[in-house]
């Protein structure tokens, strides 16, 4: 016997099918975001999709280089079927003449039926206007769509926009008792703490970051090399930065043997040292900062990064590098990797501050918001946030 569905079931029926529908092509738009993963920094990374008819007729995704918006490179590919159809895509249309015309006009134009933005933009050049200059030419819009996921994809850029300064992350390695390595001794030789899944699941993270941040005494004590290893492709490389006061980079180090205007050093030395300009000659940039008591000031070196237009920045430093960052209220994000291993008293802690901290964290930080934990081999990776990167400016 065929069961018969009353009116309000039908259309919860036909709401639940077109939310399954929304959500599928909403997954295919944040995808495309994702490829322009250091193909598209300072600009969002974002991912178009037209569907006409239950069908796709147009997709693209944006790069710095290639210029065109996602949203264009979608309706040149769809033609005349873009008309009636609907957008998918992981960020508000522009309203606005930047290095392109206004992606809210050429889907106007094009006769886009409906458009679903899983958020507003955080420039604040549009910030909800792309979406009503679309509501105001008949155009049915809907935003929210997997706004959470949407938000991480971006989370660089929303920094950096509004307050033209990275977006920082503090990642370390670490065993379950806090320690970050073994106390050195003499002839001995540094060990990894975690698996290579989780050595892995670091170089996808440096791939996707403008610049690597460390202090001297990693590079004296490891002699990295501190490169992007994926072998994918990125706009411009990885900025290798060193934050080094007394300017001790040696010349022979991996990093200044490999330099190829990729590293950047800031100090408290005399720029016009011998020093400074054998570092020069080699190719490497050095930057004289302000500071007090022989230290670097980390704001200082996050601002000028952030006219650099970096969007995103990683600290792969030390324990005082570590607790200088903390204690300068630079950072933004923690990604910790979990070794199952103890080193008690023969480890060093993750972080080590300069000067007696009032309480745990300093005033702008109140706790870690974790937003994910995940397993690489045997380790946990905890990743979480200590600001309010789309609203603590």
């Amino acid at each position: 016997m065929r069961r018969r569905l009353s009116i309000p079931c039908l259309i919860d029926r036909m709401s639940s099918q077109n939310n399954s529908a929304d959500d599928q092509w909403m997954t295919r738009a944040l995808e495309l975001a994702r490829k322009g993963v250091a193909l598209a920094s300072p600009n969002p990374m974002v991912g178009a999709v037209l569907v006409r008819d239950g069908r796709v007729v147009g997709e693209g995704f944006h790069t710095y280089e290639g210029r065109k918006h996602a949203e264009v490179i979608a309706l040149e590919a769809a033609g005349e079927q873009a008309r009636g159809a609907t957008l998918y895509i992981n960020l508000e249309p522009c309203c606005h003449v930047g290095r392109t015309g206004p992606c809210a006009d050429a889907l106007i134009a094009a006769g886009a039926q409906r458009v679903a933005a899983a958020m507003k933009d955080p420039n604040p050049e549009v910030a909800g206007q792309g979406l009503e200059k679309l509501r105001a030419a008949g155009i049915e819009v809907e935003s929210g769509l997997r706004e959470e996921e949407a938000r991480q994809v971006n989370e660089g850029f929303a920094r950096w926009i509004t307050t033209k300064r990275p977006l920082v992350t503090m990642k370390v390695a670490l065993t379950l008792d806090g320690r970050i390595a073994a106390r050195r001794r003499a002839g001995s030789v540094s060990l990894w703490i975690t698996s290579p899944e989780s050595r892995a699941e670091v170089q996808r993270t440096r791939h996707a970051a403008d610049a690597l941040l460390t202090g001297i005494g990693t590079v004296l004590a490891d002699n990295p090399l501190l490169t992007d290893r994926t072998g994918l492709p990125r706009r411009r490389p990885l900025l290798r930065v060193v934050l080094d006061s007394r300017l001790r980079l040696p010349l022979k180090s991996k990093l200044v043997k490999s330099c190829q205007g990729d590293v950047l050093v800031y100090t408290r030395a005399a720029e016009n040292s011998a020093r400074a300009r054998a570092l020069r000659n080699a190719g490497v940039e050095v930057v004289c900062v302000a500071g007090r008591k022989k230290q670097i000031d980390l704001r200082a070196v996050v601002a000028d990064l952030g006219k650099r237009e970096l969007v995103s920045v990683m600290i792969e430093g030390g324990a005082r590098v570590n607790g200088a960052a903390l204690a300068a209220e630079i950072v933004d994000k923690v990604v910790l990797f979990y070794a199952p291993k103890v080193l008690g008293s023969d480890g060093v802690p993750m972080v080590r501050f300069a000067e007696k901290m009032p309480g745990p964290l300093p005033r702008r930080y109140k706790a870690l918001r974790i937003q994910a934990i995940k397993r690489f081999g045997p380790d946990l990776m905890v990743e979480g946030y200590l600001s309010d990167v789309y609203g603590d400016h």
